[in-house]
């Protein structure tokens, strides 16, 4: 009886071991996935950023050469 019943303990220990293990995997998962958004995000407000200087002095005329360039050195900041 006392045998089965460590035998039980020890299973639901090791089950609670795997579900954490697989939780830290998840959550390391979900860090690298904030990381990236973050960057997009960096890189679509730097983006916005240049183009709304760009678009404030222009009226009608903007050479998106030129824009995108401005966009690739502010990345490089």
């Amino acid at each position: 009886q006392n045998e089965k019943e460590l035998q039980d303990v020890v299973k639901q220990q090791e089950e609670k071991m795997i579900q954490l293990i697989d939780k830290s995997g998840e959550v390391t998962s979900l860090k690298a996935e904030v990381s990236q958004l973050k960057r997009s995000l960096q890189r679509a407000e730097t983006e916005a950023r240049v183009l709304w200087e760009e678009m404030r002095g222009k009226e009608h005329q903007v050479d998106t050469a030129y824009v995108q360039e401005r966009i690739m050195l502010r990345r490089e900041v």
